[in-house]
């Protein structure tokens, strides 16, 4: 049996398998993901000519497929045009055969028309990457065979075309939206799968993604780590990347008399924090709420669904939401005015005088009304401003 260029011992075979999908990994996240799909950020051709190379030998995925499936993802996120949401397929479906999933939606070539503007569609592009699109795992395959052997090579080729259809299209794709922790309550199912994003580049903070999408950046907490936003950040002191836009970062500043349009502006901007604020204020009024409520048992259970659209919440628990309601003039209306708070920065037919007067109003109403996490809330809101 052909024994390969090298001889060496069975974990250094292990560490070069590792090192080689976890540079397609960094392909995926930095190029396909944050560079083709979401335009976070510019890449040299340098950089962005290796990861297309090394993407076409190890994935067989062409990049206009993979950004268009993508985007759709997100235009059409958790609804039944959404070519891979566990909370519509299932999560097992997804996680197990998402690979499936997305060669299903790469042969619509609608989904292609609409959602691939801007990939690549160069020369290299239309002569070998897409009328080629498999030969590259051919050649990965025969240089694998030709260095580690035949037993070996074949093993880590087969490792390195599992990686990304288990890791993206199955993982990221399906536990990503079915499973972990939020720090934002954006309106889709995504999480958070881990704090650390080390193993598939930063994808594991989908949540994070999913809030500010356009971010270069993926972590957002203080103790997150987003390992392909350390890679970005090599690129860009070697000149090789440029960051076109990351999240903002909440800046709470001196407490405005009355509310500006510098005041509704950074409000925006920083929704997604605001809103994240609100949820911690609801959930502490609501276990304040709690003891005081008569036979409080039977409200236990219905603090998630305070923090979400009143669509979202299961009709067999309505009945009890409204029930509790009813009983906490404190919640009722914290929980209202949060609605009205979502619908402000929603408007976009209204003018800036208009929001401005109604963001003030809310702020007195808030300030007014008794409700202390409220009162705080409205304090906060007029300090924030734009870094």
């Amino acid at each position: 049996m052909y024994a390969g260029i090298v001889d060496w011992p069975w974990w250094a075979y292990v560490l070069v398998t590792l090192g080689l999908t976890h540079v397609t990994i960094a392909a995926v996240t930095i190029f396909l993901h944050r560079h083709q799909a979401h335009r976070a950020l510019e890449l040299h051709a340098l950089p962005a000519h290796f990861f297309r190379l090394w993407l076409w030998l190890t994935t067989g995925m062409g990049t206009r497929e993979w950004a268009s499936i993508h985007r759709k993802h997100h235009a059409k996120c958790e609804t039944a045009d959404d070519p891979h949401s566990p909370q519509i397929h299932g999560i097992n479906r997804v996680l197990w055969g998402g690979v499936f999933l997305y060669v299903k939606e790469a042969r619509n070539a609608e989904t292609l028309r609409r959602y691939g503007q801007g990939t690549p569609d160069d020369w290299i592009e239309k002569h070998l990457y897409t009328p080629w699109q498999k030969g590259g795992v051919v050649i990965m395959l025969a240089i694998d065979v030709a260095v580690f052997g035949l037993s070996w090579g074949t093993a880590m080729w087969a490792v390195q075309m599992a990686w990304i259809p288990f890791w993206a299209a199955g993982v990221v794709n399906g536990l990503g939206h079915f499973w972990g922790y939020r720090n934002f309550n954006s309106p889709d199912a995504s999480t958070n799968i881990f704090p650390f994003g080390i193993l598939i580049g930063g994808e594991e903070l989908h949540n994070n993604h999913h809030t500010y999408a356009t971010s270069a950046k993926l972590s957002n907490k203080w103790y997150e780590f987003d390992l392909g936003w350390s890679y970005i950040c090599i690129l860009a002191a070697l000149g090789l990347a440029q960051v076109k836009k990351v999240a903002p970062v909440p800046h709470v500043g001196t407490l405005r008399p009355l509310v500006d349009f510098d005041t509704l502006q950074a409000v925006i901007a920083n929704r997604y924090d605001v809103l994240s604020g609100y949820a911690k204020s609801l959930k502490q009024l609501y276990r304040e709420e709690l003891l005081k409520a008569q036979n409080g048992e039977q409200f236990k259970g219905l603090k998630r669904w305070l923090v979400v659209e009143a669509a979202a919440v299961p009709e067999d628990l309505r009945g009890r939401l409204e029930q509790l309601l009813k009983q906490s003039n404190a919640l009722q209306t914290a929980y209202a005015m949060r609605e009205e708070l979502v619908a402000l920065w929603a408007r976009t037919n209204a003018s800036r005088e208009q929001l401005i007067r109604e963001l003030q109003d809310w702020c007195q109403r808030a300030e007014s009304s008794g409700v202390r996490q409220l009162q705080e809330l409205s304090l906060r809101l007029r300090s924030y401003s734009l870094s």
